[in-house]
């Protein structure tokens, strides 16, 4: 079939196009006809055979069907529900890991060039093996029972016999060959001290999920400090990710004895443990988070530390209390900081600020706010922490000007 204009394709309508570049999001973009088409499962410079899945009022989407050129860099996946038809959640098992991550700067590049009217350069870090490094995942089940992920932009439950990107300890093969009960969110956690945890929630909607095997609290153990983490708590899902970025925010922030610190977003804790050390006794840090169940545990993995104050709410509407600081660190959620949180930031004043990012359009969206307030980026790397998916972890460091 070929259409003459965007408005004219239709879900089903088959097409040969030549993949041109990378966007965010994982997908790559195709143009047919005055139609932009969002495909999947390509790689940049592939001649593909692609079919239309759906269509909007801003964009199509695609995915490939069949491969006419393939590039280079196009390797058989490793998992075998790696597929269009398969699990949605590995989208670049099909490419070779080094173009993985030189796309994942493009993407990153993009962003800022078009969000913030910066060019940035940086290349992503490889940290680890590509394989067995997720340790919390959410898996699903099907009407008969069947442990599975769901299908990409689907609630179709895709029925896996294992996950090669889950942590060995896991041992996600042992928990597939269950029968679970049909149509629940099945929530699985294994720590740095081989703790696994199950917990059950609702298919659909924000039921509370339901421990079903292990503690309702692990022990993560990062640079020699245990912290305890509970089973809805949010924790760095690969396995290296605590103790890399721990370091790399620690080189980013520079933190001399008696500094005061803001850890924002801090979770149950993970920076503030190797921050609290070098700050001293005559030194400070507060520690803003929006969780109960996140500052229930940060309030236990500190409690002996009379310099760490922890506050629970909206980081907005906490920060106006604050009067002072000297570094401030924020891990935001996938939608960033914002505009408001930003102004807070720079009303402070601090000396640095280290912004730990899993959205490359979100941080540059804060980029350009911290730039129009007198902060600029001094330093920005990127890290390989989602390998075999589009996604990607970033900290970026500013200063005054």
């Amino acid at each position: 079939m070929t259409s003459t204009n965007a408005n004219r394709l239709a879900a089903g309508d088959v097409l040969d196009v030549l993949i041109e570049k990378v966007a965010h999001g994982g997908h790559f973009i195709a143009r047919h006809s005055g139609a932009v088409i969002f495909v999947r499962h390509a790689i940049p410079g592939e001649r593909a055979r692609i079919t239309i899945t759906s269509t909007g009022s801003s964009f199509t989407r695609g995915d490939v069907v069949e491969v006419l050129e393939p590039s280079p860099d196009r390797v058989i996946a490793p998992c075998s529900f790696a597929h269009r038809n398969g699990c949605g959640g590995c989208d670049f098992q099909h490419i070779s890991l080094t173009r993985q991550r030189a796309l994942k700067a493009d993407v990153i590049t993009e962003q800022f060039s078009r969000i913030a009217s910066m060019d940035v350069v940086v290349s992503v870090e490889e940290v680890a093996e590509p394989l067995h490094w997720r340790t919390r995942l959410i898996a699903t089940t099907n009407r008969e029972g069947k442990l599975g992920f769901f299908a990409a932009r689907s609630h179709t439950v895709i029925p896996i016999d294992d996950c090669l990107i889950a942590v060995k300890s896991m041992n996600i093969s042992e928990l597939t060959a269950r029968r679970w009960k049909p149509d629940v969110r099945v929530e699985v956690s294994a720590s740095s001290s081989k703790e696994r945890t199950i917990a059950l929630s609702p298919k659909i909607g924000k039921g509370k999920a339901r421990l079903t095997e292990g503690n309702q609290i692990v022990h993560e153990v990062v640079k020699g400090k245990t912290l305890e983490v509970s089973q809805n708590s949010f924790w760095q899902s690969h396995i290296n990710a605590p103790t890399i970025l721990t370091e790399v925010v620690l080189d980013c922030a520079q933190l001399v004895e008696g500094d005061h610190v803001l850890d924002l977003y801090g979770g149950v804790g993970l920076f503030t443990s190797s921050m609290v050390e070098r700050v001293g006794a005559s030194g400070s840090i507060y520690l803003l988070e929006g969780s109960k169940s996140a500052t229930a545990d940060a309030m236990r993995n500190f409690a002996k530390n009379p310099n760490v104050k922890i506050l629970l709410g909206d980081v907005a509407k906490l920060l106006p209390r604050v009067s002072n600081a000297d570094v401030i660190v924020l891990d935001p959620p996938r939608e960033g900081a914002g505009k408001i949180v930003v102004a807070e930031l720079v009303r402070l004043q601090p000396r640095a600020i280290v912004y730990v990012s899993c959205d490359p359009a979100s941080l540059a969206r804060d980029t350009a706010y911290l730039k129009a307030f007198g902060y600029s980026l001094s330093t920005l790397r990127a890290l390989d922490l989602f390998p075999m998916t589009h996604h990607v972890e970033c900290v970026a460091l500013y200063r005054p000007d």
